[in-house]
């Protein structure tokens, strides 16, 4: 996925940000990092296209004349003219002595106010901020990034947009590495979103979804993946697909905004709370797509029974309950309900989303939810990734499919892949090989069973089961005796312990009567 002059920009990309205080701190200043660079990209696209311009009319003056009276010439307007119109459109940002944090914000201001796709996205940074009377980001250290940044140019004779926009994810990557708990909020590691694209395979002219898009990582990879197939590389399909994402924080949605356009890639970022509040919706329904990908926050436990009981869009099935205090098996019920008949979906979620309660004699909703999946037949099947992939844990993680019409000789069962072993050693994180995401999603497609490796499994073995759908149950990757993670224990042994609270405060209620 990293190579030539792919791995110079990368470095180049970094030593940038970096140049600030370093890579210990790199990753406090991602929200004053990302604009510049994208600016830089959008800089140099726009000297290209003026130079296009130049050569029809005879001189970059007129050609900025030009442009300024007719703006739907150039896919962004900037207006940002240097002295000399021969120089550079970054020289006006490059050259910036006085006042620098004030000055910058005002003209990333006025591109936004010239660009309303850029509202909301360039303009909501300002870099001459202050906390307790003292600049966030002084500049010394501004005009330091800026130098660093106009090392290399961004424009479109200089690399394609998949190589700038490959690097600009790497520097969310490196970003993410810094961010701890916050930082699975937006972004999933680059190959689980490969592998997940890959399976989900889109063809030309479909619409792809994901309601808790972070820096909109895994709508990409689904649109690298569709170009790879093209009969010729590097030309856009005649029917290319559709991205549409929502994202709730605003700072990530304007990250994943810019993602978006610098990997020259056009769709539709909603900003919101998917869910509670999802924007995606055609005549007061829920919009549909021919794909979902999805990495929603695991475990969230701040929705209760009536959020799902408010729920006016049929998103939350009756028969299937609603999943108790963890909102795992929600995300999926949404992500279900916005799939067409024909639609499939891949969904990262922790590991005991696909055994908590199983084996146990109680009653427990988020299982009741999970056997309604299987019973209903709408699971495809189950991956189970390698531990420490993740930035904000070091859990495993496992990608459930999704699939609304599977093939007659897939029906009623369900595929299972044990990829715990995939991974190679990094630092921070351990990552999955490019030959293993190859296997992964090639073995996953085509149903193959491989000894201590996939397993097809029909639904009455998944119901002896109790419903535990985690591969780790059924498949084996140990030399002797049964191997499971501790992660999926450890979440088994909480689920037990919240049932046994569960119980004890029943108890105590029917006490209580007793004794009154």
């Amino acid at each position: 996925m990293t190579k030539g002059n792919d791995k110079s920009l990368e470095s180049w990309i970094w030593d940038a940000a970096c140049s600030i205080r370093g890579a210990k701190d790199a990753g406090k200043y991602k929200d004053f990092i990302l604009p510049l660079i994208f600016i830089k990209r959008l800089c140099d696209v726009f000297d290209d296209e003026l130079n296009r311009i130049a050569q029809e009319v005879g001189s970059r003056a007129k050609a900025f004349k030009l442009v300024k009276h007719d703006k739907k010439l150039v896919r962004f307007y900037l207006p940002l003219e240097p002295k000399n119109p021969d120089d550079a459109v970054w020289s006006v940002i490059r050259t910036l002595s006085d006042k620098i944090g004030e000055q910058l914000t005002t003209h990333l201001r006025a591109i936004a106010d010239a660009n309303p796709l850029l509202k909301g996205i360039i303009d909501r940074v300002d870099f001459n901020a202050t906390t307790h009377g003292q600049r966030d980001l002084d500049d010394d250290r501004l005009s330091n990034l800026i130098e660093a940044i106009s090392a290399k140019r961004l424009g479109l004779s200089d690399a394609e947009p998949d190589i700038i926009g490959r690097s600009y994810e790497y520097l969310i990557r490196k970003f993410a590495e810094g961010s701890g708990q916050s930082a699975g909020e937006f972004y999933t590691p680059a190959e689980v979103g490969f592998v997940m694209a890959r399976i989900m395979d889109p063809q030309p002219g479909m619409n792809i979804y994901d309601p808790c898009c972070g820096s909109a990582g895994l709508l990409i990879k689904c649109r690298l993946v569709h170009d790879e197939k093209q009969p010729t590389p590097g030309k856009k399909s005649t029917a290319p697909i559709k991205l549409y994402g929502q994202e709730n924080e605003p700072g990530t949605w304007a990250m994943a905004n810019m993602n978006m356009i610098i990997h020259d890639l056009e769709g539709e970022i909603q900003i919101g709370d998917t869910f509670r509040y999802p924007k995606f919706r055609k005549s007061n329904r829920l919009q549909t797509f021919d794909r979902v990908v999805a990495n929603p926050m695991w475990n969230q436990t701040e929705f209760k029974e009536k959020d799902y009981d408010a729920d006016e869009l049929d998103r939350f099935p009756k028969g299937a309950g609603f999943p108790g205090n963890k909102a795992d098996w929600g995300w999926v019920q949404h992500i279900l309900a916005s799939l067409k008949n024909t639609g499939r979906a891949a969904v990262v979620l922790d590991t005991g989303a696909a055994s908590r309660g199983s084996g146990n004699a109680n009653t427990n909703k988020e299982k009741d939810v999970r056997r309604w999946f299987v019973e209903q037949d709408l699971i495809e099947g189950v991956i189970y990734l390698p531990e420490n992939l993740f930035y904000n844990t070091s859990a495993p993680g496992i990608i459930l499919f999704l699939n609304k019409a599977k093939p007659k000789g897939r029906r009623g069962k369900l595929f299972l892949l044990n990829a715990s072993r995939e991974f190679t050693k990094g630092d921070p994180k351990n990552y999955i090989p490019d030959d293993a995401i190859t296997r992964i999603a090639d073995t996953f497609t085509a149903w193959k069973e491989v000894e201590k490796y996939s397993l097809i499994v029909s639904r009455e073995e998944i119901a002896k089961n109790d419903f535990n759908i985690s591969p780790s149950r059924y498949i084996h990757t140990g030399e002797d005796g049964e191997y499971r993670p501790i992660a999926e224990i450890v979440e088994e042994l909480e689920g037990i312990d919240e049932e046994a609270e569960a119980t004890n405060r029943a108890l105590k209620k029917i006490l209580k009567a007793l004794v009154v």
